[in-house]
């Protein structure tokens, strides 16, 4: 009974590798991405943008080197306009907040070999939770727990439309459809 066991959890696991299926945040980097650089306009910010840091760590963890200076880097990712905010979804009978949604945004370009190869486009994310004044130090702690998710989930998106992206052109090296970058 042991070795049926084996032998069943092996042929899941030899289906599942062959069809290509990867754990989330493990697929392969197109060759395009082995080499990248962040370049993020932040005006008034000191700080690196949380968006930025879970964009480097992700394509980090993914096995791209994420470099320091631009000219080392064969693809830039420009990030801009950071914005995050909290809006009151709704109001308990004392006219106070008892539900928020917290919404971030972030607008990106791709430039690979000085051409566009992800045109500037912007992406936003939300997530919404309850609040109750009795609970204000779990409140904010989940608040912030909410925040670190939705930058995670921005800078998937940003290399999921990439990935996509290269998948339907091919190497950006050969540029099919890509075009100039914005000024």
């Amino acid at each position: 009974m042991l070795r049926m066991d084996r032998l069943v959890v092996l042929c899941a696991a030899l289906l599942l590798t062959a069809c290509g299926f990867h754990l989330a945040g493990k697929r392969p980097l197109p060759p395009a991405l082995a080499s990248v650089y962040i370049d993020s306009v932040r005006p008034y910010q000191v700080s690196e943008p949380p968006v930025e840091a879970a964009l480097r760590a992700g394509l980090r963890r993914r096995g791209a080197e994420v470099a320091g200076e631009q000219d080392k880097a064969r693809t830039i990712i420009r990030l801009s306009e950071f914005k995050d905010r909290r809006e009151v979804l709704s109001v308990g009978s004392d006219g106070k907040a008892i539900e928020y949604l917290l919404v971030s945004s972030v607008r990106y370009e791709v430039i690979s070999n000085g051409r566009a190869l992800l045109p500037p486009d912007a992406l936003t994310a939300s997530r919404d939770y309850s609040f109750q004044p009795q609970q204000v130090l779990a409140k904010e702690a989940e608040e912030q727990r909410l925040r670190e998710y939705i930058q995670s989930e921005l800078a998937e998106l940003i290399m999921l439309r990439l990935e996509a992206r290269l998948a339907r052109a091919g190497d950006p090296a050969t540029p099919a459809d890509v075009v100039p970058p914005a000024p």
